[in-house]
């Protein structure tokens, strides 16, 4: 059994005891979550899609960690006019494991 999830704008496959990265979740480590904008259920054969969102499903989560996504560095610059930008950029990230998926 797996679920289509979205969230923070994007959408994920999350299935049970799965461990997955996503954008930033506000919250501490082990706490738990429950998402409710599941797009798509599937379950053996059946196949549930919502129209947008799987009334009735949520997936359970659990915070195992905040962290960061690697650094981004970019550099513009114009020649003959001594004009020099660096910038750098880093995602924060949440990775969250799947305790269950419910289907009503």
């Amino acid at each position: 059994m797996y679920a289509i999830v979205k969230t923070g704008g994007k959408q994920y496959r999350a299935s049970q005891d799965e461990i997955i990265v996503v954008d930033k979740i506000e919250g501490d480590a082990g706490t738990a979550i429950e998402l409710n904008d599941v797009l798509m259920v599937v379950d053996g054969s059946s196949t549930t899609l919502g129209a947008p969102f799987v009334k009735g499903a949520s997936v359970m989560v659990e915070i195992v960690k905040q962290t960061k996504a690697p650094k981004i560095n970019a550099f513009n610059y114009k020649p003959k006019k001594n004009e020099r930008k660096r910038w750098g950029h880093r995602q924060p990230l949440t990775q969250i494991k799947v305790t269950g998926i419910e289907v009503k």
